[in-house]
């Protein structure tokens, strides 16, 4: 096994939420990206994280956007998950999506939603690491599961399982 596929299965192991990082293009089209890279960075201020593969189909368009949305899935969601996962269209119908405060892309219906400036960038490896600054956040208070991604496929998380 190479050594860079051996660290993919080690990395694997940490099971880990399924979000849509939504942003408006240029041409301003809510379009969005399945990561699972996200992660809380500070309560005061309020800041998260989250990463962008350089060769990322959306790369250009998230780069260039002042601001961006993380939006947390439930289970029920896989098939939005999937389909912003892939290559090819990554735009939200309209019934997908509404605006913040700002306008941003909140996904309808995700357990959670943060409405984020860019707080900053930073390169690492062949990754860009995004630090948000969050303006605005709603979370949901159902008992839907959460959709979750843990060695190299989608499981499902219930809040009732606490």
């Amino acid at each position: 096994m190479s050594p860079q596929k051996m660290l993919r299965n080690a990395f694997g192991n940490f099971g880990t939420g399924v979000a849509i990082i939504g942003v408006h293009t240029a041409d301003d089209k809510a379009v969005g990206l399945t990561i699972n890279s996200f992660a809380s960075v500070s309560l005061e201020p309020p800041l998260l994280s989250w990463c962008l593969d350089n060769n990322s189909q959306l790369y250009r368009d998230i780069m260039a956007a002042k601001r961006f949305t993380v939006n947390i899935l439930a289970a029920d969601q896989q098939a939005l998950s999937d389909r912003m996962a892939k290559p090819g269209d990554h735009c939200f119908a309209e019934c997908e999506w509404v605006a913040s405060a700002t306008g941003a892309p909140f996904v309808i219906g995700a357990l959670a939603q943060f409405d984020c400036h860019i707080h900053d960038t930073v390169e690492a490896g062949d990754h860009v690491v995004f630090i948000g600054g969050i303006d605005e956040v709603q979370a949901s208070d159902n008992d839907r599961a959460a959709l979750m991604y843990f060695r190299g496929a989608y499981a499902s998380l219930n809040g009732s399982d606490r």
